[in-house]
């Protein structure tokens, strides 16, 4: 009798390489416009793509699920919205109708089950997700029962844009879908500028008008917001300046402020979800029961998401005493900047955090998986990132990486596709003789 083909064997056991290069040459230059983009990327991102493959369970991807649906629950309730909207700026309380695309729920998974670490509103890289889960190939005969995506691949650029066709529409009914700006500063020179090239296209294929823009190139004149003489109605938003503070985002904040440009995601959604302090309402079992969350809904919560609690100075002698089990995040932070492993910390770092607007979590430990780097077996931390929108998961992709967080600089590492291993494909294996 075989043993059972498991996600955590195949993770485990099976370090081959899935990826087919010259298939993701193919996907990524789809488009004659972007012919000779596989070569930049190999070029200036080496470690942009890992080669190899994530599988998870299906008791862990609806394990994922349940914990989304969850937070949509509590996010939908007015006392909840009442709490974190309080703390925000005044831009946080506006609402014109889009939900915000792309959120990005962020786990570990650890012994009993999916850990959410995170909640993102401007996830990257589910394009480039997409066309690397498109480039994979099985390499070993045990491989080939788990390759089964979430989601049908084929059709995810078609729901992408259904999801912004569908931001358009919450706030600006059936008027025709006008011109859209991928919006970031200095989007050239971020690491994933090649997204937001994919991304232009994509909207070009459905029939949009898209380009990609520099926000501090935007002009707020005549009620409209412009950019190099082109009006611009839409603005896909991956700015890392949440609430619009900076002044050289000035245009862009008065045109959403005055509603004159469907701006996605936007303030409003990351108060909600992505200020890490909201970690702690939904970690806390008093208080999602003060907001009425129904006991189903704080057991899978409180099962999901590791303890987290706001930094403040009262506590500060006893937080320093358990360092060595909690991770230290800035409230607003993202990408991992500024993020502290508590065994890892300096008195002087330490006095950073007090001085700073931090929460603390307790660590969840991240999973592995073995690959081959340079001919030799490595193990490689990974985080699996869900893309929702609307409580709906899109897309779920793995991320590969060494040291402490997430970095694109770990060879061997970077995304990865994640694949969900069918239970009749470990019952079957199982059952041969």
């Amino acid at each position: 009798m075989k043993t059972p083909v498991t996600a955590q064997s195949l993770n485990r056991g099976c370090a081959c390489r899935t990826l087919d290069p010259e298939r993701l040459r193919r996907q990524l230059e789809a488009d004659p416009s972007l012919v000779g983009l596989y070569k930049e990327i190999a070029r200036s991102r080496p470690n942009l793509f890992s080669a190899t493959t994530v599988f998870i369970s299906p008791e862990q991807y609806q394990g994922m699920t349940d914990i989304v649906a969850a937070i949509e629950s509590v996010v939908a309730l007015p006392e909840y919205q009442a709490a974190t909207l309080a703390r925000a700026p005044a831009i946080a309380r506006l609402e014109h109708g889009p939900i915000g695309a792309f959120m990005g729920f962020d786990f570990h998974l650890g012994e009993h089950g999916p850990q959410l670490i995170e909640i993102n509103t401007n996830a990257g890289g589910a394009l480039l997700n997409v066309v690397l889960a498109r480039a994979q190939q099985v390499c070993c005969q045990e491989m080939e029962w788990a390759f089964q995506p979430p989601t049908e691949l084929m059709q995810l650029e078609q729901i992408f844009f259904a999801m912004f066709a569908g931001e358009w529409r919450r706030q600006r009914g059936d008027m025709p879908l006008g011109r859209i700006a991928i919006v970031d500063d200095d989007p050239a020179a971020q690491y994933l500028y090649p997204e937001f090239q994919l991304f232009e296209r994509m909207f070009a294929r459905f029939g949009a008008d898209a380009e990609i823009a520099d926000a501090r190139e935007l002009a707020w004149r005549d009620g409209r917001l412009w950019h190099a003489e082109q009006s611009i109605n839409m603005v896909y938003n991956r700015v890392t300046d949440f609430y619009l503070q900076d002044p050289a985002h000035v245009a862009l904040r008065q045109a959403y402020e005055a509603g004159a440009v469907v701006l996605t995601p936007h303030p409003r959604a990351h108060a909600l979800y992505a200020d890490k302090r909201n970690l702690a309402i939904l970690s806390d079992a008093q208080t999602l029961t003060r907001l009425g969350v129904p006991q189903a809904l704080r057991e899978t919560l409180l099962a999901g998401v590791p303890r987290t609690e706001q930094v403040v100075p009262e506590r500060a002698e006893q937080l320093w005493s358990q360092r060595r089990k909690l991770f230290f995040k800035p409230a607003s932070g993202y990408g991992s900047k500024a993020a502290y492993r508590g065994d890892k910390l300096t008195r002087r770092v330490w006095e950073e955090i007090l001085a700073g607007d931090y929460v603390a979590q307790t660590i969840a430990p991240p999973s592995e998986r073995l690959t081959q780097v340079d001919g030799t077996a490595v193990d490689l931390k990974l985080d699996v990132r869900a893309y929702v929108y609307g409580g709906m998961i899109q897309l779920v992709a793995a991320r590969l990486y060494s040291g402490q967080t997430t970095n694109f600089r770990t060879p061997g590492g970077g995304f990865a596709p994640v694949f969900v291993v069918p239970i009749s494909a470990a019952d079957e294996v199982a059952g041969e003789v």
